[in-house]
């Protein structure tokens, strides 16, 4: 079975346009750009487009997955909780007969939206390219394996599976974590500080071809 793709908040956050829209809840990433296009031009759509880029779990009940619910105080009745307006797929304050419902499952419930997971915890970590000496600090998603790691150096180095991945001397498996790897998270006393790039944890790139023991 397939591994699903993890995606960082930043990951998240650049795809915020009206002509590409992501937003994350409940841990997973879901791209709405073509729920947008369906419905291009209906009003419906501002709660959503104004959060794009965004994690909007706080729309809804993480038991239910559905969106929250409260009692409407002029009505006694259980209503969708939509203190940003009423958005696509919720049904009008009161009745309506030309309220259109037969759209199947509301966009917050089609699977065909999603993408991936969002990370629950993302990790800095350097990696040193020993033969050329050059260093990339990367945001990565504590929940990925060396292997997908990788996948996201290959915009620096297209040839990083010619490489020895090592950690303080020892062989990293790439089929597992970081911390299954006893790599440690970085001291998040100094996180966010000017020397932050000194206590991110450094992997050590060799190149395969080179048999330097350094």
């Amino acid at each position: 079975m397939r591994r699903p793709k993890y995606f960082t908040p930043t990951e998240v956050s650049v795809h915020n346009t009206l002509k590409d829209i992501w937003v994350s809840y409940l841990g997973k990433v879901y791209e709405l750009t073509p729920l947008l296009e369906e419905y291009k031009g209906d009003v419906l759509l501002k709660p959503i487009t104004e959060c794009a880029g965004n994690d909007i779990s706080h729309w809804f009940d993480p038991k239910t997955k559905d969106i929250l619910t409260h009692v409407d105080p002029l009505t006694g009745c259980i209503k969708y909780y939509t203190p940003r307006g009423r958005f696509l797929h919720t049904p009008p304050p009161c009745p309506h007969t030309d309220w259109p419902n037969d759209f199947g499952k509301p966009w917050w419930k089609d699977n065909r939206y999603e993408v991936g997971l969002l990370s629950a915890r993302t990790r800095w970590i350097r990696i040193i390219n020993t033969l050329t000496s050059q260093e990339q600090k990367l945001e990565v998603c504590s929940e990925e394996t060396l292997d997908e790691i990788l996948q996201r150096y290959l915009r620096y180095n297209f040839h990083a599976a010619s490489y020895t991945w090592k950690h303080n001397g020892v062989n990293l498996d790439m089929s597992k974590t970081l911390s299954e790897n006893g790599i440690p998270e970085e001291d998040e006393f100094y996180c966010g500080s000017p020397d932050c790039d000194l206590f991110s944890p450094s992997i050590c790139l060799y190149f395969n071809d080179d048999l330097t023991e350094l």
